[in-house]
């Protein structure tokens, strides 16, 4: 990229800023051409942070670049040992989740799981969206654990890092599995997507929900279909969503609404919307978490808040930035979710009053565990003693 390309797109977003050099040296990771990302989140696909070489792909000027194919989604094989990833973090109200995917095609632009892709030797960027990997023995392994001698059941969450409802679950129907394992068990899950494909296991919802053992987070970002399909290009649309929440909540399924992450100055002014929608559509419970930056996921979100948000791009990171300390990112515990400083106490207050004023208060009902009957424990390896 020369100097004329960068000097044009600086004449085109706010000028004169430490910002603005910084998301164009991003931007000279030669943003990939449209034809090859189109229907995805992400303009980058820069190597992962583990990686010795930072490869880019550009025109030398000799027209010996060939025309590279557009990203297509590819699913291997994962062979994990263990089902259930057990976590120690005070800011979230669970010790053990379950990711049948690694990667999402959604392909969401803030999802702070983009880094997780470097442990794969792949891009946070593209890559994440489009290089994906499937867990098919994720339900036996899960019966085989909850099967040893000892274990005791709390709740599982599922969707805290990757959907498992997106949309290569349609064929490989992995969390269709583990629900049917935790159904037969009676074992506690709590469930966060952005899908409407959850409404296709209502079945098996249906009958945990009557013995309260499910509970299910619909997260609706934003009610502007246009926002939506640029920020999340993969995921179902608003209205979906909805529907999704009206389904569940008529099945006698305990939903909440999840606005999920405010971003400044971009979806911030839809708060009391999306909450009035969501009660509408029958949630019970709302909740909601700022924007959170870590890692490549900041570049990642600058170039795309460049391309598409050129005007506002200076306001948005202004405000990231008073909710986190100056910085892009705060991974301190008790501020990375909802942040901290004046803008963050005045969403955290809004929020809380169009919930009191919808009655949308979580009611921390907690999920049974005492149901739990250990499944038979066929394939668990036998004691030697």
């Amino acid at each position: 990229m020369n100097e004329q390309s960068l000097a044009g797109q600086a004449a085109f977003a706010p000028a004169n800023t430490a910002d603005i050099a910084n998301a164009l040296i991003a931007d000279t990771g030669l943003r990939v051409e449209i034809d090859r990302r189109r229907g995805r989140g992400a303009g980058l696909n820069p190597s992962g942070r583990f990686e010795p070489l930072q490869r880019e792909t550009f025109d030398d000027g000799w027209q010996t670049l060939e025309e590279l194919p557009p990203f297509k989604t590819e699913v291997q094989v994962e062979k994990p040992r263990t089902a259930i990833t057990r976590n120690e973090s005070p800011d979230i109200p669970f010790d053990r989740s379950i990711n049948p995917y690694r990667g999402c095609e959604h392909g969401c632009i803030y999802c702070f799981a983009r880094p997780t892709h470097a442990y794969m030797g792949l891009s946070p960027g593209l890559d994440f969206e489009a290089k994906l990997f499937a867990k098919p023995d994720a339900a036996k392994l899960l019966e085989r654990e909850l099967a040893k001698p000892g274990y005791k059941p709390r709740v599982i969450a599922i969707g805290t890092n990757t959907d498992p409802y997106q949309p290569i679950e349609k064929e490989w129907r992995i969390m269709r599995q583990i629900l049917e394992v935790l159904n037969k068990a009676n074992h506690p899950v709590a469930i966060v997507t952005k899908s409407a494909l959850v409404m296709r296991d209502i079945d098996i919802l249906k009958e945990m929900a009557a013995k309260n053992l499910v509970r299910v987070g619909l997260s609706v970002t934003t009610l502007d279909r246009k926002l939506a399909h640029t920020m999340e290009p993969r995921a179902a649309t608003p209205q979906r969503r909805l529907e999704a929440i009206r389904a569940l909540s008529e099945a006698g399924i305990q939903t909440a609404i999840m606005v999920a992450p405010i971003i400044p100055a971009l979806n911030d002014h839809e708060i009391e919307r999306i909450l009035d929608a969501g009660k509408a559509a029958g949630a019970m419970e709302a909740s909601y978490v700022i924007l959170r930056l870590p890692l490549e996921v900041s570049p990642l979100f600058r170039d795309w808040l460049l391309q598409h948000y050129p005007d506002r791009y200076r306001h948005v990171m202004s405000l990231i930035r008073s909710m986190r300390g100056g910085k892009d990112y705060d991974a301190d515990f008790g501020k990375r979710m909802k942040g901290a400083g004046p803008y963050a106490w005045q969403i955290s207050r809004r929020f809380e009053m169009a919930t009191r004023r919808l009655q949308l208060i979580r009611r921390n009902i907690a999920l049974r565990d005492d149901l739990f009957v250990p499944p038979d424990g066929s394939g668990v390896q036998l004691s030697l003693l």
